[in-house]
């Protein structure tokens, strides 16, 4: 069962969780700050306290395990139905369900407990329903991106959705009756959302530069393979660009919806890391050399996804 559980693990590249996860805890930190700034605490405390105060555990745990169960089984998910398509791909062919390594059954199986586990989840966000009845509709909105490349070259921008739906659906769990009664009050985490869409979409772009020519021949789309890799990057730069500038917005904020986000030069710092890290991953990825993909794809990233979450964060505290 432990050597099961671990090749599942792998086949899910459950490590990739962080892309994701920092932006769905960054959306909780900043709606937990909004509602400390709506409460009254003694002068002398400061921001951690006050937001330390404002944080419940419960709804932690929540979000943490809606977001590892929804990725699990949409990822599972995906490989299943990828599976014919993976064994034919001479780079992907040694994943586990081509190569024999798991079952379909049982990477069913799986997909099925982390969906009920998913769902399960919502219910430690009650007396918040939102979250369990916009489940499932999430849930097969994350599942639909397994399909997507058989009809669009914009699989992409599918993917990054299904990521924006992060910090957004962690912002509703947390502030449903205020987004209900003032629909600008979801602007923070929009706007957060949209910058995870940018992000996605444009990181996804370049891996699917590697499979360019193996796309052609089976038919399936994606922008490299419709618009050709240098065409592609140049849309991947695009999209970055959107990210900063989506970030570069989060600031305005409080003009626009009076909440309190108090957002300093520290913020100002980490986006601007931010941008050095995405121009030197485009940087090491060029139409004649593809060969360090996966370094721009996983470990600037995921620096990327960690260090948006921890300039935010320590700029609330301080």
């Amino acid at each position: 069962m432990l050597t099961w559980l671990v090749r599942v693990l792998e086949m899910i590249r459950f490590s990739h969780t962080i892309f994701a996860m920092p932006f769905a805890l960054l959306a909780a930190v900043m709606a937990w700050h909004v509602n400390a700034s709506e409460r009254q605490f003694p002068a002398e405390h400061s921001a951690l306290q006050k937001l330390i105060a404002s944080i419940r555990w419960q709804e932690l745990l929540a979000i943490v395990l809606c977001m590892v169960t929804a990725r699990s089984a949409a990822m599972a998910f995906n490989r299943i139905v990828d599976r014919r398509i993976d064994a034919q791909n001479p780079r992907t062919s040694q994943r586990h369900l081509p190569a024999g390594l798991l079952s379909v059954a049982g990477v069913a199986l799986f997909t099925i407990l982390s969906s009920l586990a998913f769902v399960a989840s919502t219910l430690l966000l009650l007396p918040n329903r939102w979250p369990l009845i916009l489940s499932v509709p999430v849930l097969l909105f994350l599942m639909a991106y397994s399909f997507t490349k058989r009809f669009t070259a914009w699989a992409h921008g599918w993917l990054g959705t299904s990521l924006m739906l992060a910090p957004i659906s962690t912002w509703i769990a947390l502030r449903g009756e205020q987004v209900w009664a003032q629909p600008s009050d979801i602007l923070p985490s929009l706007i957060l959302g949209i910058a995870v869409l940018c992000w996605v979409s444009g990181f996804d772009i370049i891996y699917a530069c590697l499979d360019v020519e193996f796309d052609k021949q089976y038919g399936l789309h994606s922008a490299p393979s419709r618009l050709g890799v240098p065409a592609a990057l140049r849309v991947a730069a695009f999209c970055h660009l959107g990210m900063i500038l989506s970030l570069a917005c989060l600031p305005w904020v409080p003009m626009w919806t009076g909440q309190s986000l108090d957002l300093t030069w520290i913020y100002g710092t980490g986006v601007s890391m931010v941008a050095i890290l995405l121009i030197y991953e485009h940087a090491l990825v060029r139409p004649g050399d593809l060969g360090r993909v996966n370094v721009a794809f996983f470990h600037i990233n995921s620096v990327v996804s960690m260090g948006v979450f921890g300039f935010v964060t320590l700029d609330l505290v301080t």
